[in-house]
């Protein structure tokens, strides 16, 4: 049970104020709430017409949760599911190869958003249809790359899924791609196989059911009513004083001045009879608003695709604001008072038949909730935006074929940008945005693990096979030997075109102490050992190569353990000035510090890259905000330390060490010392770090887990020791 807690305590705690609030919701509005909408649900739930403006998707699902209890039993397993769904998306992020914090992060929005904890208390499709993406995504990714069989059933799941909110028939095309190209089968027959089934899986729902829509109302689809779309968007734009349209379709361009109409109300217009106006005999309204459509279309194509567009970028904006033309934000707020979308004989009928009770407002809780959610208690919908771009970049990989986390990630991020695009052709809401509460963390979480996952591989403890191999080799080589006081340790790999002009500018005098050169050669393939002994360097040789991180750890525990008692790093490459060593190791030396760095904003920076230019200060200051100290520079190489406190850290990274060590030694309680220093362009050879983007995403996870492990849970430890002496 302990090992349990310790794992997924991030989810846990969320769970304890996402449970709270659904709580709090459950019993501020008794019943359920019931929007327009839930009416046409209860209407049709017996009948189960086809003919209907939503397909029965969520009767199908209300149906048997009313036959079991009323209105209010169905509002708390909306809000269950609510929490299931957030539990399976940590779940499905953790099966990816997500940490247990990246996991957590994925499920807060759908656990704490305020918008969602509202539609799950309406009588609404939104949970079940949220239900429905989760579980496409588990049937795909969660067991490995899906054969056909999954593919037929993910088909099938995403025709209920259209059943439920007709804008899932969007998500066929990523469903598609996603089944066609998974595992690299794309140039097969397998994926074009699986793509087939899953097409016929969504076919085996959608085909019946528009043949029943035409049994009952004469035309193929899968909806009733048109619910006219594409005249709701055109007629929102339409320019009536400069169309040149036919008199009997003119008819339909709404006299309301452009920046007042609201798409929704001319998207339903059908349902009012007396619209648009006097028609010719036998005129069909249908076909004559769809022809007004395509004449706006034509007309006036830039205006309707701005307006798309518009609508679309507002998914992401970071506050939740709203123009005239949208569909009122207050529709998926929490009220003071009961929402009145019907008479409100008709709601306390609805309430009184499927519960007993009228409905009504616990104002206090109400208010509390209220204030949450105006007060910010929402997901911005530019953090969902970084969870689509997260999700998107995994491309930079470039693995063949994508592992499952990437492919998790371009998945769901894209399953994500179709399904708000399709909404935003509709129309603009709020409320359009909930599914990608599901979608988009899921994207970013999977996102963020692809990325980080080069550096994934932790150091076993020292010393590993590699670590005792390579200090067996060099003991045999050089028996008894005593390094200098003063030992340089420098990792080398491929390095032979830099590391003698390196060795031959190293003083063999410091602060008169003598100098000897440790070169620890991670792995190479090169002449890079021979070159550093043919300069008088001692040198140890791991048989493989692991990354500088794991070099540098075994050359401090070969510096203290042969006798070292300062350990100062440098890189192979040439970047750093040796003449400056002398500056370096005084305040170690004398006793003013235990560590000592360098740094190239204090000092002088000759910088190649803006990118790292600006990686170097963003690190800088959360290296500063995480120890609560001022650090201007986090990877500068060139360092002086005492050597038993070198290896007194916990080492596990074998590429993102620097951050490591720092963070590491501070949390310590050493005595740190930036000093200014020079940084130099490399002279030989290229860099071993990978892309910008990736490089700094596992920079970051470094910093951030090992200010975790030092700061809180090191810390908690000796507290929870010292009071068990006590």
């Amino acid at each position: 049970m302990s090992a349990f807690l310790r794992r997924h305590w991030p989810l846990l705690l969320l769970l304890v104020p996402a449970i709270t609030l659904r709580v709090l919701t459950w019993l501020a509005y008794r019943p359920a709430l019931l929007f327009i909408d839930s009416f046409r649900y209860i209407d049709n739930l017996h009948a189960l017409r086809a003919d209907q403006l939503d397909p029965i998707g969520y009767d199908l699902v209300l149906r048997p949760l009313l036959a079991v209890g009323g209105l209010a039993w169905v509002a708390a397993v909306q809000h269950a599911g609510g929490v299931l769904i957030a539990i399976g998306t940590y779940g499905l992020v953790l099966r990816l190869g997500g940490r247990p914090w990246v996991g957590a992060l994925a499920a807060a929005p759908v656990l704490l958003d305020a918008y969602q904890l509202q539609i799950e208390q309406n009588i609404m499709s939104e949970v079940t249809f949220e239900a429905v993406l989760l579980g496409l995504l588990w049937l795909l990714l969660g067991r490995g790359t899906p054969g056909w069989k999954r593919a037929g059933a993910a088909g099938l799941l995403l025709g209920f899924g259209v059943l439920t909110r007709l804008v899932g028939i969007s998500l066929a095309l990523p469903l598609l791609v996603f089944l066609v190209v998974a595992g690299g089968a794309w140039r097969h027959w397998t994926g074009w196989r699986r793509a087939g089934a899953g097409l016929l899986g969504l076919l085996a729902v959608l085909v019946p059911y528009s043949a029943r829509v035409h049994a009952e109302t004469g035309k193929w689809g899968l909806t009733g009513p048109s619910g006219n779309m594409l005249y709701g968007r055109t007629a929102a734009v339409a320019d009536c004083a400069n169309l040149h349209l036919d008199p009997a379709l003119m008819v339909f361009c709404p006299a309301e001045p452009r920046e007042k109409r609201l798409v929704d109300n001319y998207t339903h217009a059908d349902l009012d009879p007396n619209w648009p106006g006097p028609l010719p005999p036998g005129a069909d309204k249908a076909a004559l608003a769809h022809e007004f459509a395509i004449g706006v279309l034509k007309a006036q194509p830039r205006d309707v695709a701005e307006a798309v567009l518009n609508d679309f970028a507002k998914s992401f904006a970071w506050t939740r604001e709203q123009d005239p033309t949208d569909v009122p934000l207050d529709r998926w707020q929490f009220q003071p008072s009961y929402p009145q979308w019907a008479d409100q004989s008709l709601i306390d009928l609805v309430t009184l038949q499927n519960d007993g009770v009228v409905a009504s407002v616990d104002q206090p809780l109400a208010k509390i909730l209220r204030d949450y959610q105006l007060g910010g208690g929402y997901v911005s919908g530019g953090v969902l935006g970084i969870g689509a771009l997260l999700g998107l970049v995994t491309v930079v990989r470039r693995k063949k074929p994508l592992d499952r986390a990437q492919a998790g990630a371009l998945l769901a991020a894209s399953s994500g940008i179709v399904l708000l695009f399709a909404s935003a052709v509709f129309q603009f809401s709020w409320r359009y945005q909930l599914p990608a509460l599901v979608l988009l963390p899921i994207a970013g979480a999977l996102g963020f693990t692809t990325l980080t996952s080069a550096g994934r591989k932790r150091l076993a403890a020292f010393p590993d096979d590699v670590d005792a191999g390579a200090l067996d080799d060099f003991r045999a080589r050089h028996p008894g030997l005593k390094l200098a006081p003063l030992t340089v340790v420098i990792a080398a790999y491929n390095e032979a075109g830099g590391i003698g002009e390196v060795l031959e500018k190293m003083p063999d005098q410091c602060l008169g102490m003598p100098v000897d050169v440790l070169v620890v050669v991670d792995g190479a393939t090169d002449d890079t050992a021979t070159i550093a002994e043919d300069h008088g360097a001692y040198v140890c040789v791991a048989p493989r190569n692991r990354g500088q991180g794991a070099a540098l750890r075994l050359g401090y525990h070969l510096a203290a353990g042969s006798g070292a008692e300062y350990v100062v790093t440098t890189d192979a490459d040439g970047q750093y000035d040796n003449s400056e060593l002398e500056t370096l190791v005084r305040p170690v030396a004398e006793g003013d510090a235990d560590f000592v760095t360098g740094s190239r904003r204090l000092g002088h920076e000759e910088a190649d890259s803006r990118v790292r230019w600006l990686g170097v200060r963003v690190f800088a200051a959360l290296a500063s905000v995480l120890t609560g100290r001022r650090i201007t520079d986090t990877s500068f190489g060139f360092r002086a330390m005492r050597a038993e406190l070198a290896c007194s850290v916990p080492l596990h990274e074998p590429q993102y060490q620097s951050s490591e060590l720092l963070l590491g030694v501070t949390a310590r309680g050493a005595r740190v010392v930036e000093l200014p220093m020079s940084m130099r362009l490399r002279k030989a050879g290229k860099s071993k770090k990978g892309g910008s983007l990736v490089y700094g995403a596992n920079y970051a996870r470094v910093m951030t887990g090992t200010w975790w492990r030092g700061y809180v849970l090191r810390r908690g430890r000796t507290r929870a020791g010292r009071a068990a002496r006590t």
